[in-house]
């Protein structure tokens, strides 16, 4: 016992001295015994769900200021500043426009990279990984997007707002892990994964509606560019350069070219995101050994450094960028856009033509009954034909109750309303009243149905 107790209290001394020099890293799987890998790998989930639920508050408070003021009498303010030209200029180069087109298109495409280092994280160690283990939310996904397009198609066909079928497709991550957050231990975590593993693979499929569906006419020059950029970045992977300002800059130039090609430029941050390298640079046996050496008392400029490098490296590009950007997306890059699209002026009668619009009760139906049926079926077929199960702990009532949050389509919602009907005009303005309203009727009968659940299982 006594010499177990000596081992630990080292290895505390150790990692003090580690803390205080600032060269200890939490998180590199190859610092983990095997009983503890589990846990390491489930870490980043834990803090992408923290992150996304008080993300959601200020989303929610962005939203609800957007209203506000563009119904106060400040209104003209609201709109003077989102319409407000900005250009950058570089020698007889220039891109001019709009505040609110700058938060769409280039705030926008951060929020995407990072949703693209999400995919890339599931794909490789997450819940995407395995799509056996995976089949009852990637298929549930799949239904709450044909379902939803399927409703809102239904009451537009052939109509002013065809083109919006879109719309409803989309589930809000950070609103919906934020109603979670709300309902506390009511939820199994396994609950909150599931629901995580499924707005992501919703997200790749807004991804590529965006990109197939809502995509203006293309230059082919500015497109083959892009290509381009994205095949140095491909190449300077293969022959292992890592400088991350060579990757920025390639970024910023394939972004450029994205979006003169017509193709929307925020799928450029979503393409980048997939290819940012998920291995670490620093090979695992390696980095054993060096785990092992002891950390001297004194560290020098140069043994500092060392440790340093080693330390960062041993954890992949990815990684690091997700945990340094996914704070920014959503504390920042979320609220942002909410504040610039969320504004709706309902006076003059909007909010009563709204009501009787077929694009408003395509969307609310889309949202609300289209998710709830294309979520909870989806994922019953799954598990009737053998091909899944439902998570630990989660039962039908609370995957009924899941689905009905995943209604919740605020912020991609929106945004493919601005690029299926422009800014501006009122047939967007009845889309984003479907968006709202519905957004708020799924969040209040999912969590209701979930404490229903919760109380019928204990």
């Amino acid at each position: 016992m006594n010499e177990h107790r000596q081992r630990w209290s080292a290895a505390g001394s150790e990692r003090r001295r580690a803390e205080e020099a600032g060269i200890w890293r939490s998180g590199p799987v190859w610092m983990a015994s095997d009983r503890t890998l589990a846990r390491l790998v489930g870490r980043p989930v834990a803090a992408f769900l923290r992150v996304e639920a008080a993300g959601g508050i200020l989303l929610l408070i962005a939203a609800v200021t957007a209203l506000v003021w563009a119904n106060s009498a400040w209104s003209e303010a609201y709109e003077q500043l989102w319409t407000t030209e900005f250009t950058l200029r570089l020698g007889t180069f220039e891109l001019s426009e709009d505040l609110r087109h700058w938060v769409n298109d280039a705030l926008m495409a951060l929020f995407f990279f990072v949703v693209g280092l999400e995919i890339k994280y599931e794909l490789t160690c997450g819940e995407l990984r395995d799509p056996r283990s995976a089949a009852v939310p990637i298929v549930a996904a799949f239904g709450g997007m044909a379902v939803p397009a399927a409703i809102y198609t239904a009451f537009n066909f052939g109509g002013a707002g065809a083109h919006g079928w879109g719309i409803p497709m989309a589930t809000d991550i950070a609103f919906a892990l934020g109603v979670l957050a709300v309902l506390g231990r009511r939820i199994p975590s396994s609950a909150r994964v599931f629901l995580l593993t499924l707005a992501i693979v919703d997200d790749i499929g807004a991804i590529s509606v965006i990109a197939l569906f809502y995509t203006d006419e293309l230059s082919l020059p500015w497109l083959g560019l892009a290509l381009l950029g994205l095949l140095a970045v491909i190449a300077l992977r293969r022959v292992r350069v890592w400088s991350l300002y060579v990757y920025i800059l390639l970024g910023l130039f394939v972004w450029v070219a994205t979006f003169q090609s017509g193709v929307h430029a925020t799928i450029a941050g979503v393409v980048l995101g997939l290819l940012t390298p998920a291995e670490p640079l620093l090979d695992q046996e390696q980095a054993r050994a060096y785990a092992r050496e002891s950390v001297p008392d004194r560290l020098g400029p140069e043994e500092l450094r060392r440790y340093r490098f080693l330390l960062g490296e041993s954890v992949s590009m990815a990684e690091r960028l997700e945990r340094a950007l996914h704070p920014w997306s959503s504390y920042v890059v979320l609220p942002i856009f909410a504040l610039a699209n969320a504004g709706i002026d309902l006076r003059g009668g909007v909010l009563g033509e709204a009501v009787t619009s077929s694009v408003t009760v395509g969307v609310v139906a889309g949202l609300v009954l289209g998710k709830t049926l294309g979520v909870s079926l989806t994922a019953w077929i799954v598990v009737r034909l053998g091909w899944g199960r439902l998570p630990t702990g989660v039962s039908w009532l609370t995957m009924l109750g899941l689905a009905m949050v995943a209604g919740i389509g605020f912020t991609v919602s929106l945004f493919i309303t601005g690029l299926a009907f422009g800014p501006g005009a009122a047939i967007a303005d009845e889309a984003k009243v479907g968006v709202l309203a519905a957004s708020v009727i799924a969040a209040s009968l999912g969590a209701l149905f979930l404490i229903f659940a919760g109380k019928r299982k204990n």
